[in-house]
Parts: C-alpha cells; sequence; structure tokens
C-alpha cells in the first residue's frame, strides 16, 4: 500500500455492496447551533424505522481527544465503554440511539494527523511528498468508512458485565456531525474529504443535512433568511450541495421563509425543516416525524424496501405511507412520545443542588444534568437544578475567595432549600474544601446525596476528619506532606504517569461488586451484585485507611480488584445513621444514564428526594 488508494478502494466497493447510507449534517452562520440534538433525533427517527444506526463526531481542533481540555472551555469530556475521552456529542448520540459506541465515533484533527505521520514514518507511502490531498483527505474517508461498517453494541445494563448483544451486524446508517461551522479553516480538510466521499460511493448513499439560523428581527416579527442564504452559498462554494436544510429559530418557520429559502437555495421547500425551540428535546425527533423528514431521508437515499425503484419527488407520498406504517408500530416512537408527554405534565417538583466549580459553564455538567433528568421523569417530577458554587460555601477556606457574606448566605439559603445534592467529579484544589461542606451539610441534616468520582473521595476525606477525628486528612492531589496511611485518605494510583497526561487515566468501563444487603446492592436491582461502569480518575481511596472508616460508620459496599490492587468503589453510611440516601461511587454513572433506562444511582437519589419534598408539604 503507498497512499492507502488500494484500502480506500476496497472500503469504498464494501459500502456500497453492503448497500449503506451516509447522513453528514453541517453548520452554519454560528457554532452551538444545534447540530447534536438534530444529529441524534436523526438517529432516533431512523430507530423508529427499524435501522441499525451508529455515529461519527468530527472536532477539526488539533487535540487528539477531548481528555486534556479544560470544561470551562469546552464543556465536559464523556468517557465511552471502551475508555475513550470524547466531545459531549458522542453522550447525546448514546442516549438517543441507545449504543455504546468507541473511541474511534470520534475524530479530530489531531487523530488524523497522528495517524498520517505515524504511516509515513513506517514508510507507507514509499517515499511520497505527504500531502492534505491526497493523503490526509484519503484518510479521512477510510475512517468514515471503517466507522460505518463496524458493529456497535446495543446500551449495555449497568447490571451486566457483557455488553448486551455486541451487534454482529454492521450498521445500516452512520450520521456523520462536522462540528464547527462551515468555512472555518480548521475544518477544510474534512470538508474536502466528504465531498470527494460522496463521489466515490455515490449520490444515491450519502446526503447532507445543513443546519442553519433563521434568527426574528424587528417589531412586527419577521423572520430573516439572509444568514441562512449566505450560509448556503458558502457550502456550495466548499463542494458541498445540501438536500435538506434544518432552520433553527425560536418560532416555527413561516411559509414565506420558507418559501424565500427554496428559492434561493435551489432545495425544495418540503426539504426546508422547522427546527424551533421546543418544551424539551424529546420533541424533536417527533417534529422531524412531522415534517415527514423520514420518508424524505429514504426516497433520497434509496432506503429498501420503501424505496424499490427510482422514485420522483411526486411519489413522495406512498412513501411517507410506508414509512408511516412502520414507524407508529415502533416501540422506539412510542415510547419517545411518553418520553416528551411525561417531560412535559410532571407530578410534582424537586430540586437538586449541584456543588461544583464549573458552575459558569452548564455544559461542564451535562451528562449529570441529563442523568438526574431521567430520574425525575422516572419519578414523574419537574427537575428544577440549583447550581451551587462550591467556594461560596466555605470562603474562609478559599485563599483567592473574594466572595461578599451576602453572596455566601444566599448560596447556603438556596442549598438548604434543596431536596437533594450532587457533588460531580473536578480537578483541582478550587472549591474542594466547599464541596466537603456539603457533605458534611448533606450527611448530618440527611439529606439524600450522591457522590461521584472526586464526590466520593471528597466524601471520605469529611468523614475522616469529622468523624474520626483526623483533622488533617486529604488528597494526595492537593496536599504532598501527609502522614502515610493516616492523613492521605485519597491517594495516586499505583500504576498512573504523572509525566504524560493524556489518556493515561484510569478509563472506561470496570466491573465493580457490590456487597448483598448494602443499600447500593439494591439500587442496582440485586442479583449476582456485578455492575459495570465507566471510570475517569487518577487517584483512589487509601485501602490503608478503609478499615477505620469501616469501624466507624462509613461502609465500602462496592469494590473492584483489576490485577492491581483491591479498588474502593462505592461508599455509603452504616443503617445505624439512619440517612434516607447517602451514597458515592468513584465511577462515573450519569455516563450510563439513559431515557429509557435511568441510572440506578441517579434514581435511587430521586426518589429519596421526592419523599423529602414530599415530606415538607
Amino acid at each position: 500500500m503507498t497512499s492507502g488508494t488500494n484500502d480506500l478502494s476496497s472500503l469504498v466497493q464494501e459500502f456500497i455492496d453492503s448497500d449503506r447510507k451516509i447522513i453528514v449534517v453541517t453548520g452554519g452562520v454560528l457554532s452551538g447551533i444545534g447540530k447534536g440534538v438534530v444529529s441524534s433525533s436523526l438517529g432516533v427517527i431512523l430507530r423508529g424505522l427499524n435501522r441499525r444506526v451508529t455515529a461519527l463526531k468530527i472536532d477539526p481542533y488539533l487535540n487528539v481527544d477531548a481528555g486534556t481540555m479544560s470544561p470551562f472551555e469546552h464543556g465536559e469530556v464523556f468517557v465511552l465503554d471502551d475508555g475513550g475521552e470524547c466531545d459531549l456529542d458522542l453522550g447525546n448520540y448514546e442516549r438517543f440511539l441507545s449504543v455504546s459506541l468507541t473511541k474511534d465515533s470520534n475524530l479530530s484533527t489531531g487523530k488524523i494527523y497522528q495517524s498520517v505521520i505515524e504511516k509515513e514514518r513506517r514508510g507507507d507511502y514509499l517515499g511520497k511528498t505527504v500531502q492534505v490531498v491526497p493523503h490526509v483527505s484519503d484518510a479521512i474517508q477510510e475512517w468514515v468508512l471503517k466507522v460505518a461498517g463496524t458493529p456497535v453494541s446495543q446500551f449495555c445494563t449497568q447490571t451486566s458485565p457483557e455488553p448486551e448483544a455486541a451487534d454482529t451486524d454492521a450498521p445500516e446508517i452512520c450520521i456523520v456531525e462536522l462540528g464547527g461551522t462551515l468555512g472555518d479553516i480548521e475544518s477544510m480538510p474534512f470538508v474536502e474529504a466528504l465531498r470527494q466521499l460522496q463521489e466515490q460511493v455515490g449520490y444515491k448513499n450519502m446526503c447532507f443535512v445543513h443546519v442553519s439560523l433563521v434568527p426574528v428581527m424587528g417589531e412586527p416579527t419577521e423572520q430573516k433568511t439572509k444568514p441562512t442564504q449566505h450560509s448556503v452559498k458558502q457550502m456550495r462554494e466548499l463542494g458541498l450541495t445540501p438536500d435538506f436544510i434544518m432552520c433553527r429559530g425560536k418560532e416555527e418557520l413561516k411559509e414565506y421563509a420558507r418559501k424565500k429559502i427554496s428559492l434561493m437555495t435551489s432545495v425544495r421547500e418540503e426539504a426546508i425543516v422547522s427546527v424551533h425551540d421546543v418544551s424539551n428535546l424529546y420533541h424533536v425527533p417527533l417534529m422531524l416525524l412531522e415534517q415527514k423528514m423520514l420518508s424524505m431521508l429514504v426516497q433520497r437515499l434509496r432506503i429498501q424496501p420503501f424505496v424499490k425503484r427510482r422514485h420522483s419527488f411526486s411519489d413522495d407520498d406512498d412513501i411517507h405511507e410506508s414509512c408511516d406504517e412502520v414507524v407508529q408500530q415502533s416501540e422506539v416512537i412510542k415510547n419517545w412520545r411518553e418520553l416528551a408527554k411525561s417531560v412535559d405534565e410532571p407530578e410534582g417538583e424537586c430540586v437538586i443542588a449541584i456543588v461544583g466549580k464549573y458552575c459558569d459553564q452548564g455544559d461542564a455538567y451535562l451528562s449529570v444534568a441529563k442523568a438526574l433528568l431521567h430520574s425525575a421523569i422516572a419519578t414523574k417530577q419537574k427537575l428544577r437544578i440549583e447550581w451551587i458554587e462550591a467556594s461560596l460555601l466555605s470562603p474562609d477556606k478559599e485563599p483567592e475567595s473574594e466572595s461578599s457574606p451576602e453572596e455566601v448566605e444566599e448560596t447556603w439559603k438556596r442549598l438548604r432549600n434543596c431536596d437533594g445534592i450532587v457533588v460531580p467529579g473536578g480537578f483541582g484544589s478550587r472549591g474542594i474544601e466547599g464541596k466537603m461542606t456539603a457533605i458534611e451539610y448533606a450527611r448530618t441534616s440527611k439529606t439524600p446525596f450522591l457522590g461521584i468520582c472526586l464526590g466520593m473521595q471528597a466524601a471520605v476525606i469529611e468523614y475522616a476528619r469529622n468523624v474520626l477525628g483526623r483533622e488533617r486528612a486529604h488528597s494526595a492531589e492537593f496536599v504532598q506532606e501527609l502522614k502515610k496511611d493516616q492523613e492521605d485518605v485519597v491517594i495516586f494510583m499505583p500504576e498512573g504517569d504523572r509525566e504524560i497526561m493524556g489518556g493515561t487515566m484510569r478509563l472506561g468501563a470496570r466491573e465493580t461488586v457490590l456487597k448483598k444487603g448494602s443499600l447500593a446492592y439494591e439500587v442496582y436491582g440485586g442479583g449476582d451484585g456485578n455492575i459495570m461502569e465507566r471510570h475517569r480518575h487518577r487517584y483512589e481511596v487509601n485501602p490503608a485507611v478503609v478499615p477505620d472508616l469501616e469501624t466507624s460508620g462509613l461502609l465500602f459496599v462496592g469494590r473492584n480488584t483489576d490485577g492491581s490492587g483491591e479498588r474502593m468503589e462505592v461508599i455509603e453510611l452504616d443503617s445505624k445513621a439512619e440517612h434516607p440516601y447517602f451514597i458515592a461511587a468513584q465511577f462515573h454513572p450519569e455516563f450510563t444514564s439513559r431515557p429509557e433506562k435511568p441510572s440506578p444511582l441517579f434514581l435511587g437519589l430521586l426518589k429519596a428526594s421526592k419523599r423529602k419534598h414530599e415530606s415538607k408539604e
């Protein structure tokens, strides 16, 4: 193999022979326009057609993955079963498609250049001058085709150590989201590669969905189409032609705006779809169905058996009827309708505090918020999240705190009004004392509490200080001079790497064995007590301090033995404490929560919080 052309040709031929399809979602005008939600929603309606769907997110940044990026800048890092540290959109795909994706489902400029340079160093190009075209563009096409043909497992339940039906059948449709905004200089190689890929696989096997903005201006209001016109013009200049235009806006797209966009972009009116604001995101797939998006995709991509010959657009009604017949019987769509309805019609309200350090960047805790929402839906409650800045709970212990007494008092007032408290994961010392203060409050006031990753470590430190009486107890992550096996209650993992940051944490799905009879065991539904959850951490509870903590009433009811020593995975209070719900986990249960199947730990928290809320009424 020289430039990879032979490998690409075989992948293209296999793709065509397998009758697979690719849907590319691009965005214009501005970033954060909703490409991820559109991509995920397209996946839902295709699932309603009984298609096997996978997804690929392309991020044009130079980082190899999202693992070393700040939550302030990029939002949360989503972790996959295989340990991939990915863009948060992968979380949307998994939650909507109900699949477990792999690290290859997130492609960055860093990954593709790393791959090409490794080939060049091995001599795979046989002395050729390595260029963006064809070498980088070919590598991108190969990556897309490989992901499109790689089987993905259906969502793995938390109580099974093996993936649920690790699908041996390749996906039938791959949804590719191109991150950023069309025209960004860093995305140019990907745009060119996607243009070439459509030429390779054929028009009927690949289509483009462009998400654009239709703002509302003036009084009386008028929907302005010029941003979308210019966005599509730029898209065409780059060699891509949109088959569908998704128009984002506050209000439903007016008929005059649809006609104007159609006239100026040469995209037929029916293919210009309104994606306006709705009461909850679960309405978006249903909104697309109402506008016949599914039948239009089926027609455009010649999806069998609904299109048996070369239909013209005049045959759309027949296709829509045949698709609609399948969709109306689909359990996926029936459940989705119930899901959307239940969000809009709760029976009560619960207020949950998220105590963290990234509260100004809501996406930093996106999966936590989604997991809370899933459990709130399951318990028929309207969720209200109180974002609590941890450093405001103990300003006297924060060296750089500039908070006023009024801010501190207001923050504590908000915390005390909450029905439950979550302390999520994070890195760095800022806010750690405030988190421990919040945990102490939850423990002593008997407020339902869930700690995640650093939240569990903080709970262990707080207990060691305030119950065991070890006032200097802390984590080796934040304090170096600690008395061995007495004060260092959280330590660096023996196999960890202190020099290389990217990809060196304990990552991905790991097994935890729960103690029978514990609250955590009951929450997870009993059985053999073996669960699989995803991890992302460098530090762990010191096993040497566990016996003293358990003797004093902090029980380590979830453990893992993975060949490098016993890991402490789940803690809870002794039943003698009579606390309604006090659980913390080293793993990240939010990453495996799904709308149809909430995370057991979050569901337990919301049930306990509901009881607390009802007791106040």
